[in-house]
């Protein structure tokens, strides 16, 4: 079983329409391990609907959690806490896309962030991150983050406008690979999603067995 972690910078940056996008090219299992926030569908079933994965292949969240916060505290919320030890990856037949929550410092407990958890799992990790305003130093502050704690770095992927320099000066700085852009798309479903991702990405590029994690020479 190959993993592959999706990661962001940030909330509402993209990471799960590019997460829907790669695992349905990958034709792989995808996994939400913590669902905050109940009001609309989830994650999940924004994932079910872009990708084209057949339901078997949509895991089941490990926690399901009311409000739409931050995973500890929407848990307090719940009266409960949540479990690392019900956060093991899972195990599959081929790769299985896990999505986090938010960037890569967000809480699962008071004691336990995103972050921690990825390095727990020792899969690789594919940030993502927007091209716009203060994109430099979110990218940069969480890839610092993930390399502290030992956390493989499969590459960056972008998405928005096209921005060269931000996405030369983080990939540099960073030494981190550039793995494509993800444009915003003005009609967003699963066949443009999957056109798109075929043409600003390549799937050789996700390979998690073999290829060299540490940074670009």
């Amino acid at each position: 079983m190959n993993a592959i972690v999706v990661t962001g910078t940030d909330t509402g940056i993209g990471k799960t329409v590019f997460a829907a996008a790669l695992a349905g090219a990958l034709g792989a299992h995808y996994w939400k391990p913590v669902q905050a926030g109940l009001d609309e569908a989830g994650d999940s079933a924004t994932v079910a609907t872009l990708s084209g994965l057949p339901a078997d292949r949509i895991l089941p969240e490990a926690y399901r959690l009311n409000t739409p916060c931050s995973p500890h505290r929407a848990a307090e919320l719940d009266g409960i806490e949540i479990d690392p030890d019900r956060l093991s990856l899972p195990t599959v037949a081929g790769p299985l896309v896990v999505e986090g929550a938010g960037g890569v410092l967000v809480p699962l407990t008071r004691t336990l962030l995103y972050a921690d958890m990825f390095a727990r799992w020792a899969a690789p990790v594919i940030l993502v991150a927007r091209t716009e305003l203060g994109t430099i130093n979110h990218s940069l502050l969480s890839i610092e983050a993930l390399r502290a704690r030992g956390v493989p770095l499969l590459g960056i992927a972008f998405v928005g406008e096209g921005n060269t320099d931000s996405e030369a000066t983080i990939c540099g700085i960073g030494q981190v690979r550039r793995l494509g852009r993800l444009p915003i798309l003005p009609a967003l479903d699963r066949e443009t999603l999957a056109k798109a991702f075929a043409e600003s990405f390549a799937i050789a590029d996700f390979e998690t067995e073999g290829p060299n994690l540490s940074p670009p020479s």
